[in-house]
């Protein structure tokens, strides 16, 4: 149980960096969300865990492919934000996630990476 409080307790701590350094500097705010400090903690935790190479090496593989179809919300979230306002802005990105998701999986499945069922 101690080991879970662990691992919530620093991944927590990641999101709360984030937060933090974006009310100072908008470009560090950006830079520091743009690491992949959650995918870097995800690798440790497996590492730790003694969890095989294949599932690590599979998470980092995969990891790649589902943040390429999210970029496209970074893009459209500041165009949107002026003329829908926060809220609606956000499910606005939720959608156009979920659009760019389902178009990218079908457009990779053909080079044989499933990224659904």
């Amino acid at each position: 149980m101690g080991w879970l409080f662990t691992k919530y307790l620093l991944t927590a701590a990641v999101v709360v960096l984030v937060s933090e350094a974006a009310k100072r500097s908008d470009r560090l705010g950006g830079f520091i969300a743009a690491l992949p400090l959650v995918t870097f903690l995800a690798l440790i935790w497996l590492y730790v865990e003694k969890q095989p190479q294949s599932k690590i090496s599979n998470h980092a593989w995969y990891t790649f492919w589902y943040v390429l179809p999210t970029l496209p919300m970074f893009l459209a979230f500041p165009m949107l934000l002026p003329r829908l306002g926060f809220w609606l802005t956000l499910l606005a990105s939720i959608g156009i996630t979920v659009v760019c998701f389902g178009l990218f999986a079908l457009a990779v499945r053909p080079f044989g990476i499933q990224l659904l069922p």
